[in-house]
């Protein structure tokens, strides 16, 4: 069952970075499925940290973004907006090179609060970070 306020389409959802800081540094949403969001980041010059590590807060972008979006599908547009509130991660491996993939999945979804794990993984599908994010959903003004 799909937990989307309407059907996502990918490549509405791609254009939303254009001109953002996941432009920038190459994030993707690569797959909507019917209850969770997936995306890239490379590995590069774009998003290591001085040890050609993929940074810390890299990861903690991609995690945010991957959840946000995931928020963002869940609820009525023209109504209510999801904002950050808390982000967590834990890095567990760190990269060195490839892909950054991540997973979002909803954990809570209230009608004011919303909670989201996110996986990230390295090219080799090695766990290497692991996030919480917390969003706010607040009426439009």
């Amino acid at each position: 069952m799909s937990i989307w306020f309407k059907k996502p389409d990918l490549e509405e959802v791609n254009s939303w970075s254009e001109g953002t800081l996941l432009e920038h540094i190459g994030i993707e949403i690569t797959e909507i499925g019917a209850d969770y969001v997936e995306g890239t980041m490379p590995a590069d010059h774009r998003t290591f940290q001085p040890y050609k590590l993929v940074h810390g807060g890299a990861n903690i972008v991609l995690a945010e973004t991957l959840g946000s979006i995931g928020g963002m599908l869940t609820i009525d547009p023209d109504k209510y907006i999801c904002v950050g509130q808390e982000v967590n991660g834990n890095h567990l491996r760190g990269v060195r090179s490839g892909v950054v993939r991540g997973r979002a999945e909803q954990v809570h979804g209230g009608s004011k609060s919303q909670v989201w794990e996110i996986r990230l993984y390295d090219s080799n599908d090695k766990l290497s970070c692991i996030s919480r994010l917390t969003l706010a959903v607040v009426e439009k003004r």
